[in-house]
């Protein structure tokens, strides 16, 4: 398995690490109203991470232009860490965006991803 996937992978567990954290308040929110933005959003980053992790475990070449998909969700943080003054947070986004990019582009990792 080639690096760039490895680290989309640890990239994508933390995603639904983080989703399953953030659930907790969203599911105390669905007590009173049913149906919310925020709940919304949610189910849809998890789906959409679950299913692309999938693809990429099962080398799928489709998986590729959605792995770059997620990994561009990246490029908010970054404004967002500098909005809140958080200069190192941002530094670690950067360069981890810049290796998902870079790992997911090469030779190695399009050779992995050849199932049609």
């Amino acid at each position: 398995m080639p690096w760039g996937i490895a680290l989309f992978l640890v990239y994508g567990l933390l995603i639904l690490a983080g989703v399953g954290i953030a659930l907790g308040p969203v599911v105390e929110q669905a007590v009173l109203i049913p149906i919310t933005l925020l709940g919304a959003v949610l189910m849809a980053l998890l789906a959409y991470t679950i299913f692309t992790i999938t693809l990429v475990i099962q080398r799928k070449e489709a998986a590729r232009n959605l792995a770059l998909g997620l990994v561009s969700l990246t490029v908010p943080a970054i404004p967002l860490a500098l909005l809140y003054g958080q200069l190192i947070g941002a530094i670690f986004i950067t360069a981890l965006a810049l290796l998902l990019f870079r790992g997911l582009r090469t030779p190695a990792a399009l050779a992995w991803l050849d199932q049609p």
